[in-house]
């Protein structure tokens, strides 16, 4: 009797007409991922966004208001022609003033960003843009007013008296200080963005 040739089970089902089903994972199909990225909201962010820019801009008041009374004014003396000398070691108190005015705009910027941040449905860089310019037009605010207070809390007296000790009230002298604060709110809105895992940063959760 001759031998016949023993075929295997796959082709004898291939013969029938049957596909056999391999196995393995080498023999899945290949996976299509269609995930669409989330754009940015612009439209209907703009109205929030002007919302967060005028709230955040008024809280330059308060700022300026605790500014004039945490900064501390300068001890001078009256000298000939009406001009006012400081005391030794009075001059220090104008870096004072400007490290109070910006550890204040510094703290109010951090905190603002991780309020705006809180706004979930919101997120997005149109918020985080309104709430930089906010912080900007605040920090101007508190410089301006600042200003303003401190002048009514200390002022000057009579110059006409030649040795007379007044107090200078606080002074500025630098206006770039302004871009602490936006520059703070910017910081904390992106380290909470660059923590968060989601590609629409939890919109669409809230």
């Amino acid at each position: 009797m001759p031998e016949q040739p023993v075929g295997s089970p796959e082709s004898r089902v291939e013969s029938d007409g049957v596909v056999p089903a391999e196995r393995g994972p080498e023999a899945l199909p290949p996976a299509e991922w269609h995930h669409a990225r989330p754009r940015v909201v612009v439209r209907r962010d703009l109205m929030p966004a002007v919302s967060v820019l005028s709230t955040v801009a008024l809280v330059g008041l308060p700022v300026g208001w605790l500014w004039s009374r945490l900064a501390p004014p300068q001890q001078v003396r009256v000298v000939q022609g009406e001009r006012l000398a400081p005391l030794p070691l009075e001059s220090y108190h104008r870096f004072d003033d400007l490290a109070v005015f910006l550890l204040l705009t510094l703290a109010v910027g951090l905190v603002t960003g991780g309020a705006v941040w809180l706004l979930r449905q919101r997120r997005g860089p149109v918020v985080m843009l309104a709430a930089a310019l906010g912080s900007l037009v605040a920090a101007w605010l508190a410089l301006r007013t600042g200003l303003s207070f401190a002048e009514g809390l200390y002022p000057l007296g009579d110059l006409h008296r030649v040795g007379a000790l007044l107090w200078d009230p606080p002074r500025l002298e630098s206006g770039w200080v302004v871009l602490a604060q936006p520059l703070a709110a910017l910081l904390a809105y992106g380290a909470c963005a660059a923590w968060n895992g989601h590609d629409d940063l939890g919109r669409r959760l809230g």
